[in-house]
């Protein structure tokens, strides 16, 4: 299914060969807006970003928690320990260009919203600060999508074969 988006002066949507790049070039991931919550998208993905699917440092950002499944929380991209490459949004639509704003700030080289999340506003402030930009596509499917590990639930089962096993 294809969502009409408002187009984005000057950029179009990355291809499956550069949304791969940029996955490749990527080592630190910061989700801004992350949940505690498991039942929360944000949460899901999270957890299958620290697993061994990936080998992303990855980093959070919710001034609502001092920790989320084990790691420390940030109050902004501006408080991380590092500078990340990746800025991760999970955000009110409102919130986003803000976020944006922040990403360019601390030198993030990219700008990604999740699903449902489409601003122009926000990828015309990370064009202008020069930063890759990908909007409402999921940093979990784009990466399973390419590393085998996309399933109909969500993860990789290991099963490699169509066949019912044998009790």
């Amino acid at each position: 299914m294809t969502v009409d988006h408002e187009p984005v002066p000057g950029w179009s949507e990355p291809s499956a060969a550069e949304r791969l790049a940029v996955l490749r070039s990527v080592r630190t991931v910061a989700m801004v807006g992350v949940s505690a919550k498991p039942e929360r998208p944000s949460n899901f993905v999270a957890t299958y970003l620290l697993s061994s699917s990936t080998d992303y440092d990855v980093f959070f950002v919710n001034p609502a928690f001092d920790e989320i499944l084990g790691k420390p929380c940030y109050a902004s991209l501006a408080d991380l320990p590092v500078k990340p490459d990746l800025v991760d949004v999970f955000r009110r639509l409102e919130d986003v260009a803000g976020v944006a704003d922040e990403a360019v700030e601390v030198g993030a080289t990219v700008f990604w919203t999740q699903f449902g999340l489409w601003s122009v506003d926000a990828a015309q402030r990370a064009l202008a600060g020069r930063l890759k930009v990908v909007m409402d596509r999921c940093l979990k499917v784009e990466h399973a999508r390419f590393h085998g590990g996309l399933h109909l639930a969500g993860f990789d089962t290991g099963v490699i074969d169509s066949r019912r096993r044998r009790a």
